[in-house]
C-alpha cells in the first residue's frame, strides 16, 4: 500500500522527481540517510518554541531545508521574583525545534543579534562533520554564518552552543532539539511536546529574589542551585501546564542540556508504553523511569486512561521539589474506575505548584520591591506558599494531625511567642511540645529552601488563620534570625 502511494506521488510531482527517487535505493538498504541530491524547491524549516513540536515532515523525498535561527541574549525569570540573563536559540530555553527528514540538506543560517554582547555558535549532535557545525558557524554579535551539511542518521539530537568557555554558554541555556526523521516518519500521535532538563548556577540560593548572575565556581564543582525543565522554575505548571485528554497517545521529546546533570525522567501515574532511549532507533516498553545523559535526548511515549494532573519530574528527586525539576500534564476526561479509583491530591507531590499558578506570590515579591507591601498581600501570598509546603504535614484546616503533627489553628504555642514560629521554621524541632494541652512527638526539619521573604509570608498567614492572634512577621525579622542562627557556626 506504501509504495503504490509512493508512485501516485512521484507521479503527481512530475518526471524528474519520479527518476531521482527511483534512482535512490530503498530506505533499508542505508544505514546512513544519503538518499541523493535534494529534491524540488527549498523547503523553509518550520520552528517552534517549547513545549510546542513543528508538524511532522509528511515527505516521501530528501528535500533541500532552510533553517534560521537567531541567537538572543535577554534576561528572563528563572523562578517567581527571581530573574537571569539567559543566552538562547531563538528567544527561548530550550531553543527553537528543528525538524527534518533523514536525507534532507539542510542549509543553515546562525545570525546573533546585534544587541547581543558575546560571540557565539553552534554544534548539532545530528551533523556528521568536525565540531558538528561549530567551527563553520563561529558569529560575532551583528553578524550571521551559514553552512550546509547532510542529515544522514535519522534520531533526536541535541544541539548547544560550543564557544569557550563552552560550559557557561551551555549553562547559560545554549542549547535545543533537533529531529531528523525517518524516511517514513514517525507514528502518528494524538499530541508531541517538548520538554528539556537544564541544570543553572546562580550566585544567590535558590529562589533568592533579584537578579541572579551566573555562578562559575558552583558549575564547576557541580552544585546548581536550579534544575528545571523548559528554563524555569513553574514554566510547565498552573496555566502553562501540558495537555491531553484521556483515550489519547502522547509523545514527549525529552532533552537535557546539562552541562552537568544526568536526568532521571519519570512521569508520576504514568508508565511508558515506548522509550526510544538516548534519541535513537531502538525501542524499550513499558518502562517507568529513563536515564537522559546531558547531551543527549529520549522519546517516550504513553496512553491516557484516566484524568488528573501528571507530574513530570527528574527523579533524582530532591531536584523536582527542591531545585524545580517539575513540570504537568493536565488530562481532562471521564473517570475509569475500573483503572484507578481514588481521589487526586495534587499539593502532596506539586509542592506550591500545585497552585494553578503563584499569582499572588509575585504579587507580593513586586510590592515588597516597590515598598508597598500589605498585610493582605502576605496573607494571600502565605496561604499559596503554605498550601504547597506545609498543608500535607499540618492540613490545610491548620488542624495537624493527631499524636503526629501538632495544630497550628488556635494554637496556645503560637499565642505565647508569636514570633518563635521564625526560629522553628529556620531551624527545624526535635522532640516533644506541647500545644493546647496535648503532647506531640515529631521532627520538623529546617525549611532552608525558603527564602526569608517567604517564611515571612508563611507564617503571616498562619498567625492571621484559624483563630490565632494575629499579626504579621516581615523579611527583615527573618533574616535577623537566620544571621543569628549562622553566628555560632561561624565562630567556630
Amino acid at each position: 500500500m506504501k509504495s503504490r502511494l509512493l508512485a501516485l506521488v512521484l507521479a503527481a510531482l512530475g518526471p524528474g522527481l519520479a527518476a531521482a527517487d527511483s534512482a535512490a535505493p530503498a530506505p533499508n538498504n542505508y544505514a546512513h540517510g544519503d538518499f541523493g541530491p535534494p529534491v524540488g524547491t527549498p523547503i523553509h524549516a518550520v520552528l517552534t518554541s517549547p513545549p510546542l513540536v513543528p508538524p511532522p515532515v509528511n515527505r516521501f523525498f530528501p528535500a533541500k531545508v532552510i533553517v534560521e535561527l537567531e541567537v538572543i541574549e535577554k534576561e528572563m525569570p528563572i523562578s517567581e521574583g527571581v530573574t537571569y540573563t539567559f543566552w538562547t536559540f531563538g528567544g527561548t530555553v530550550p531553543g527553537s525545534f528543528i525538524r527534518v527528514r533523514q536525507g534532507d540538506t539542510v542549509e543553515f543560517h546562525l545570525k546573533n543579534n546585534p544587541n547581543n554582547k558575546m560571540p557565539h555558535n553552534i554544534d548539532l549532535h545530528g551533523v556528521t562533520g568536525p565540531g558538528g557545525g561549530a567551527a563553520s558557524s563561529f558569529t560575532a554579535p551583528g553578524h550571521e554564518s551559514q553552512f550546509t551539511f547532510k542529515a544522514l542518521n535519522q534520531g533526536l539530537y541535541v544541539y548547544h552552543c560550543a564557544t569557550a568557555p563552552v560550559g557557561m554558554h551551555v549553562g547559560n541555556g545554549m542549547y535545543g532539539l533537533i529531529l531528523i526523521e525517518p524516511p517514513e516518519g514517525l507514528a502518528p500521535v494524538d499530541h508531541e511536546y517538548y520538554v528539556m532538563q537544564g541544570d543553572f548556577y546562580t550566585t544567590g540560593k535558590y529562589r533568592e529574589k533579584g537578579h541572579q548572575p551566573f555562578d562559575m565556581e558552583k558549575a564547576i564543582d557541580e552544585k546548581p542551585t536550579y534544575v528545571v525543565f523548559n528554563g524555569g522554575e513553574g514554566s510547565l505548571t498552573g496555566d502553562k501546564a501540558l495537555a491531553a485528554k484521556t483515550n489519547e497517545t502522547v509523545r514527549i521529546f525529552v532533552g537535557n542540556g546539562g552541562p552537568n546533570l544526568v536526568s532521571s525522567f519519570h512521569v508520576i501515574g504514568e508508565i511508558f508504553d515506548t522509550v526510544r532511549p538516548e534519541g535513537g532507533t531502538v525501542e524499550q516498553h513499558n518502562v517507568q523511569t529513563t536515564l537522559v545523559p546531558a547531551g543527549g535526548a529520549a522519546m517516550v511515549e504513553f496512553h491516557t486512561e484516566v484524568p488528573g494532573s501528571y507530574v513530570l519530574v527528574d527523579h533524582s528527586i530532591f531536584r523536582a521539589f527542591n531545585k524545580g525539576a517539575l513540570a504537568i500534564l493536565k488530562v481532562d476526561g471521564p473517570e475509569n474506575k475500573a483503572i484507578y479509583s481514588g481521589k487526586e491530591v495534587d499539593s502532596a507531590y506539586l509542592g506550591d505548584r500545585s497552585a494553578p499558578n503563584l499569582a499572588a506570590v509575585t504579587k507580593a515579591t513586586e510590592a515588597a520591591k516597590a515598598g508597598k507591601l500589605t498585610l493582605e498581600d502576605q496573607i494571600k501570598a502565605g496561604q499559596q506558599l503554605f498550601n504547597g509546603t506545609c498543608s500535607v504535614c499540618h492540613q490545610a484546616s491548620g488542624e495537624g494531625l493527631p499524636g503526629v503533627f501538632p495544630p497550628l489553628a488556635k494554637s496556645d504555642f503560637i499565642a505565647a511567642d508569636p514570633k518563635r514560629p521564625i526560629h522553628i521554621v529556620l531551624g527545624g524541632l526535635n522532640g516533644k511540645v506541647t500545644v493546647n494541652g496535648k503532647d506531640y512527638t515529631s521532627v520538623m526539619p529546617p525549611m532552608s529552601q525558603l527564602n526569608d521573604d517567604e517564611v515571612a509570608n508563611i507564617l503571616t498567614f498562619v498567625l492571621n488563620s484559624w483563630g490565632n492572634p494575629g499579626g504579621h512577621v516581615d523579611a527583615a525579622e527573618v533574616a535577623r534570625a537566620r544571621a543569628e542562627k549562622a553566628a555560632p557556626a561561624a565562630a567556630h
